[in-house]
């Protein structure tokens, strides 16, 4: 994945190019830069998977030759069309073909994304025709197969194969049952892995406050091929500095697009509003700062001339140097989920009296007859339908809190599927299932105390660790009120923060949820009441109503961060994938 950030200790990545954060509230404000970023058009960054197909054992529907077959590549949208995504070249006289086209598709962590493959017979007679023209309801079909992305670059040697089978629908009576196999192989982009190291400086710089120095942070962009410059990373902001050195950036030459891309680096002072000044900009690709660095020299700043102004650039005094320059492969989110690492998910849900009478319609766990999902449930679709495909076992612990279980006093703790003796459930169906069964075995009370539950989870973590296991965990938290622990929660999760385990935490209602703000750490890591800081950020808070009228689902929002956090806990660490 991407790797953009400025924080050594934290690990020296971040997968989706957010600025680690830093115990020091000097950089509290770092979270108004997050939301120019996004105003900017800054979606995050994605890894580039090379993708190989080959068959065997395919049918042979020509009479005097083997068949000539060519495959198709669809990605399946949100709606269940397919959308044709590219064609291999057809191959002649093979049953086992190994096609020579590759497929470059961009690999989102946060979305399920679904891929089907047909396979056809061409026929002879359209064999001089380039394959884009090919009209394929006049070629023989002879199978197809479907899986996920995440099926094929979580396999330890990057390869699936699937059976191909007939279309949905079609009769089955004179066709064979066993229509061939199709192999499917993936490889990140060697360019995912090239890391940029990057100190970068500036001197002299512009005053825009009236009473003290400017508190300068810089954004660097890549120009697209139509010219837009798109955010990639930032640095973070240093208070009362006109000659500001900004801690190690890190830039993997995929996210550049390439060593020779042009790139914008824009250097702005910091207001609380997020009107941000512009001091300056450079325009450089990393070869040409990789030059600074080896002169020593450094390039002047400018400010452009206003739109539709004819007069040239401003030059300003101001420079940036180039203090450190080195490239160095690292490994990936992706190498680790290949080389033996795990996520393993859980689920924590709120059962507290504030989120109404299930039984009643406006309750927030209101099981609608109709099936359509409450808040609750649709995040736990949601999230568990990603988390899902990097747990090989699929059993998930399963907790509610803030309920009286029957015949017993509220529990802040309580198994969902009932069991007095273990915590996990089968499956995303299973913990929808316990889910809506604990609606019906409980009596919904309070106060909401997220301790337990946190506790909980961290001690399967903490067990993970012990025996060796290359497992990170991922405890879901969805809720509807103000938390009544706050502290306690704090000192959890900064216990918690050595561990490898993250929390998402989704409010559904119309709740304030101030505290879950406090929690996430945006804006400073979280201390805990001993004094202790958390030795990295591992809370990440979503809430339901922020998300649910948007084009954004909550599972990008809430996993957003996920695999930096990952990495910064593997990497801090000296872990490493399995070769």
């Amino acid at each position: 994945m991407g790797n953009c950030c400025s924080d050594v200790a934290g690990g020296q990545s971040a997968v989706g190019g957010t600025a680690s954060f830093q115990a020091n509230s000097s950089n509290a404000p770092n979270d108004a830069v997050d939301a120019f970023l996004n105003s900017r058009g800054y979606k995050g960054l994605y890894s580039q998977i090379e993708l190989s197909l080959s068959a065997t054992n395919l049918r042979d529907r020509d009479i005097l030759s083997k068949s000539d077959p060519m495959a198709v590549i669809y990605t399946k949208q949100k709606d269940g069309l397919l959308q044709e995504f590219g064609r291999t070249e057809v191959l002649l006289n093979s049953l086992s073909p190994k096609w020579i086209k590759k497929f470059t598709i961009t690999y989102q962590f946060e979305i399920v994304q679904h891929l089907v493959f047909h396979v056809y017979d061409v026929d002879t007679q359209f064999h001089n025709i380039d394959v884009k023209m090919l009209r394929l309801e006049e070629q023989q079909f002879l199978g197809e197969a479907n899986c996920t992305l995440s099926e094929i670059i979580t396999r330890s040697n990057k390869s699936l194969t699937l059976d191909l089978v007939n279309k949905p629908g079609s009769s089955g009576s004179a066709i064979p049952k066993k229509l061939g196999q199709i192999t499917l192989f993936a490889e990140e982009s060697f360019a995912s892995k090239t890391t940029t190291e990057l100190v970068l400086r500036c001197s002299d710089l512009e005053s825009k406050d009236l009473f003290s120095k400017s508190d300068p942070f810089l954004i660097i962009s890549k120009v697209t091929e139509s010219g837009v410059a798109v955010p990639i990373c930032k640095t973070e902001v240093l208070k009362n500095d006109h000659s500001p050195r900004w801690k190690p950036v890190f830039l993997s030459i995929q996210q550049a697009g390439s060593k020779d891309s042009p790139l914008i680096i824009e250097c702005f002072n910091f207001n609380g509003n997020g009107k941000h000044d512009l001091l300056g900009k450079v325009q450089k690709s990393l070869a040409e700062l990789e030059n600074l660095h080896s002169a020593g020299t450094g390039s002047n700043l400018f400010m452009p001339a206003a739109f539709g102004q004819s007069h040239p650039n401003k030059v300003l005094k101001s420079q940036l140097f180039v203090d450190k320059f080195s490239e160095k492969i690292q490994h990936t989110f992706l190498d680790y989920l290949a080389g033996g690492y795990e996520l393993n998910f859980m689920v924590a849900i709120d059962f507290t009296a504030s989120n109404g009478n299930p039984r009643l319609p406006d309750s927030l766990h209101y099981i609608d007859p109709s099936g359509r999902p409450n808040a609750y449930q649709k995040a736990i679709l949601e999230v568990g339908e990603v988390l899902q495909f990097y747990d090989s076992d699929k059993r998930f612990p399963a907790w509610g809190f803030g309920a009286r279980p029957i015949d017993g006093p509220v529990s802040h703790c309580f198994n969902l599927n009932g069991s007095s003796n273990y915590c996990e459930v089968e499956g995303i169906q299973g913990i929808l299932a316990a889910y809506i069964s604990a609606l019906y075995n409980v009596s919904l009370a309070g106060p909401t105390l997220f301790g337990p539950v946190v506790t909980a989870a961290a001690h399967i973590a903490s067990q993970g660790v012990t025996s060796d296991r290359r497992k990170y965990f991922v405890l879901l938290i969805i809720t509807d009120g103000v938390i009544t622990d706050l502290q306690e929660t704090i000192d959890a999760f900064v216990k918690a923060s050595d561990l490898p385990l993250s929390v998402l935490i989704v409010g559904v209602g119309g709740a304030d949820f101030k505290e879950m703000e406090i929690l996430d750490a945006d804006k400073e890591r979280l201390e805990s009441s001993t004094g202790r800081v958390a030795s990295r950020d591992i809370v990440q808070f979503v809430p339901f109503r922020d998300v649910q009228s948007r084009e954004i689902s909550v599972v990008q929002s809430l996993l957003a961060e996920l695999p930096s956090q990952f990495l910064t806990y593997v990497r801090s660490r000296n872990l490493y994938p399995i070769s």
